[in-house]
């Protein structure tokens, strides 16, 4: 059947790892005490850091939890641990928003994904994004390449706050929301337990392998490009 939507992944997928792991990541974990202690008064920032002490309170008998230095400490070892915690996300969004408008860095988008992308939106297919990272993050990545500002393109975005990546009820979720069968949408990603999880859901998957060679036993119809795709299956 014809695909109407295609749900996109950003790391590894639509941009290169490196750019998150060497740039954004490094970029935040450097930034964040200092942007902790001169926002943390702000209403949005003081909302987030009120999420990492509930949540740091469930995950540890330390009392001190509630101090700020807490907090940030916290935040840096999820920051250390690679955590997909929909707080901790917001905050690296607010943080690297700084970045892109002083111009430190662009989003790096493979010229591929985004020449496809554009070929999609002109056939009429609906794009979205589900990463992990903020829909703020995500749309100031978008807004910032070097191809121009992208979020045109996308018809919506999601993240962790509708469901986990690995959760087929996510799939399902967003489905719902932009009102697609799930047999009728597309979802793209790096990853193999997420497209497990959209597989579950009734999705079509592509598992994108950047580096690497492509196997042919996979489970999910692997491609290196976005031009290995066509959108009927």
């Amino acid at each position: 059947m014809m695909i109407k939507a295609v749900i996109t992944d950003i790391e590894g997928t639509t941009s290169a790892l490196a750019f998150v792991q060497d740039v954004l990541f490094p970029y935040a974990r450097v930034r964040l005490p200092e942007f902790v202690a001169k926002n943390k008064h702000q209403p949005a920032v003081a909302v987030l850091l009120n999420d990492v002490r509930a949540l740091a309170s469930t995950m540890t008998l330390n009392k001190d939890w509630l101090t700020d230095t807490a907090v940030v400490e916290v935040l840096l070892s999820w920051i250390d641990s690679d955590k997909k915690i929909t707080p901790l996300k917001a905050l690296q969004g607010m943080i690297w928003e700084a970045g892109f408008r002083a111009g430190d860095f662009q989003g790096h988008i493979y010229e591929d994904a985004v020449r496809n992308l554009r070929k999609w939106q002109g056939q009429g297919v609906k794009l979205y994004v589900y990463s992990s990272g903020s829909i703020h993050a995500q749309q100031l990545l978008f807004s910032h390449t070097a191809f121009g500002d992208l979020t045109p393109l996308f018809s919506g975005y999601f993240d962790t706050t509708i469901g986990a990546k690995k959760d087929a009820h996510s799939y399902q979720a967003i489905a719902q929301k932009i009102a697609i069968t799930p047999e009728a949408l597309l979802f793209l990603s790096d990853i193999e337990a997420e497209l497990d999880a959209a597989r579950a859901a009734g999705m079509h998957t592509a598992w994108l392998v950047r580096a690497g060679q492509c196997s042919a036993s996979a489970v999910h119809r692997q491609v290196t490009d976005f031009d290995a795709l066509d959108l009927v299956s």
